[in-house]
């Protein structure tokens, strides 16, 4: 797969998914900006993972539901490494989410939801687009999940905003085709990660339906998430990929 020299914007690197996508990608030789909210000194370990590795990072304090954060971040990314090539959408509302029915979620914790999940995607695309359109190419992955098939109990506003997720892609699809960018979503099941450790006992996870029977790891995703910002997945656009063990089949 062809990605050395390419500079990627992972959101939500500060640990978790974000952090394994990040090292990923500089495994493969693409220079990274990690950015987060609040997880500064979870990035600032996920720069020195990288760099130890031998690979270039940056990480920069991004909150993606400010169009001013977003900006800088696409601005920081061109004057540290000369462009963007590539924008992983992994930052999401979900770290110690309450499970609750649908009739006791509060109003502000759906916008919330919405804003972090859907909004900051749209936006940290917006701020990206630029630079990809000039250059002529780019490569767009967001996170969605598999919730969006099975749907998830006690979780209505998680589920939705995942949904709209893959309603965006395939939209932004449409528009981001003629300039040869092409955006898909990765799909993963419940993955082993600190934010899971805070809605569920991870250790306790029933796999009898899964299967491949076992929990995934980040490192299950990676492989898809690096091919799908590679030149071998350069006719692909529009596309949700499922990667559950085979939970949801689709």
């Amino acid at each position: 797969m062809v990605c050395k020299n390419r500079v990627a914007i992972v959101t939500g690197g500060g640990k978790g998914l974000g952090r394994a996508f990040a090292i990923k990608l500089a495994e493969e030789g693409i220079k990274v900006l990690v950015v987060t909210r609040s997880d500064i000194e979870g990035l600032k370990e996920t720069v020195a993972i990288i760099k130890k590795n031998g690979g270039d990072a940056v990480w920069m304090k991004v909150d993606v539901t400010k169009p001013e954060d977003v900006e800088a971040m696409a601005a920081k990314a061109i004057t540290t490494f000369g462009g963007i090539d590539i924008l992983i959408n992994n930052a999401a509302y979900y770290y110690g989410v309450q499970r609750k029915s649908f009739m006791e979620i509060d109003p502000q914790e759906w916008d919330r939801m919405m804003e972090v999940n859907v909004k900051g995607a749209w936006m940290c695309i917006k701020a990206v687009f630029p630079a990809m359109q000039k250059q002529g190419k780019g490569k767009i992955v967001n996170l969605g999940s598999e919730v969006f098939f099975t749907g998830s109990r006690g979780f209505a506003h998680y589920v939705s905003s995942k949904g709209a997720i893959v309603g965006l892609t395939r939209a932004l699809a449409i528009e981001l085709g003629p300039h040869n960018i092409c955006i898909n979503v990765v799909a993963p099941g419940f993955t082993d990660t600190e934010a899971s450790a805070t809605i569920a006992d991870v250790a306790k996870y029933d796999v009898s339906r899964t299967p491949l029977n076992r929990l995934e790891r980040p490192e299950d995703l990676t492989g898809v998430v690096a091919f799908l910002c590679s030149d071998a997945s350069d006719f692909m656009t529009g596309q949700t990929m499922l990667v559950d063990g085979g939970r949801a089949m689709h």
